[in-house]
């Protein structure tokens, strides 16, 4: 682990980079010289995107491809760029392609930002927010939908794992060789408005479908993934299912959920272990 001004650069497998933001993370999948970039941060983070691919031993110019988990400014900031400069393939799921191209908005409002600024931890985090470039509207007319099988062949060789609620069509990515789920903003372990740390729900305020919220955390429960890369906060080793336990025990407003409890082989209901990212014991 490397920490440089604004940023901590990990790698938690191998040729897989972490970059835990001043406000947000991105993820460098390298693989020799290439390498796919998983989000980009504020706006206002570029040169903290650029330097940490440098230091990765990578180029920026060498991006086969920049994958945006959701089309919010905290994860898209640097999408534009790659896109311009380099005319790196800037990729996202159907139903968040109006969001990336700027033609629709799902986020939250200046207004719920503001009735809540009283609170210390909004008041800062706001600050940061308009110095990044927060309010910079996210607008990438170029951009496209990503297919399954282009994505298998990036670095890396992301899955695309469906967890729309927090926006639309927000993905989560599997890395099945290493183990580990890049989470987006689907699960969390930390937000600069939150005082707790580990696998977390970020605030409602920020969330476009609060079932689907819930819906994306079955999903994610149901990975072979004992590695958390989250959009918000430091990567953690855990098992998948425990992470989704607990962000569901830590909602919101502090009340008790329901923990996952899938159906297991011998059970009732039990119909085969999960698909995403699953690897035969044998060749």
């Amino acid at each position: 682990m490397r920490n440089k001004p604004g940023y901590v650069l990990s790698e938690p497998a191998r040729d897989v980079v972490f970059a835990q933001g001043p406000a947000s993370n991105w993820v460098i999948l390298r693989r020799d010289r290439e390498f796919t970039l998983v989000d980009g941060g504020y706006p206002g983070d570029l040169d903290l995107v650029l330097s940490s691919i440098r230091e990765a031993g990578l180029e920026p110019a060498a991006a086969s491809a920049v994958l945006v988990t959701h089309a919010h400014v905290d994860h898209a900031g640097a999408a534009a760029h790659f896109a311009g400069e380099y005319g790196t393939p800037v990729l996202c799921s159907p139903a968040e392609l109006a969001l990336l191209r700027g033609r629709e908005k799902a986020q939250v409002s200046p207004g719920q930002v503001l009735a809540r600024v009283w609170r210390p931890r909004v008041l800062v985090w706001s600050a940061h927010v308009l110095g990044a470039g927060g309010l910079t509207p996210v607008a990438i007319p170029d951009a496209q939908t990503w297919t399954d099988a282009g994505l298998a062949e990036l670095p890396g060789s992301p899955v695309a794992v469906p967890t729309a609620g927090h926006t639309p069509g927000h993905t989560a990515f599997l890395l099945p060789g290493v183990r580990a789920v890049i989470t987006g903003d689907a699960l969390v372990t930390g937000h600069r408005i939150s005082g707790r740390t580990g696998p977390q729900l970020l605030h409602t305020m920020f969330h476009h479908d609060g079932a689907g919220v819930d819906r994306a955390l079955l999903t994610l429960a149901q990975l072979d993934a004992s590695l958390l890369l989250p959009g918000h906060g430091p990567a953690l080793r855990i098992g998948i299912r425990e992470a989704v336990n607990t962000a569901r025990e830590r909602s919101a407003r502090g009340r008790p959920r329901a923990v996952v409890v899938l159906p297991g082989r011998g059970r009732a209901g039990w119909a085969g272990e999960p698909g995403y990212g699953r690897v035969p014991d044998r060749l």
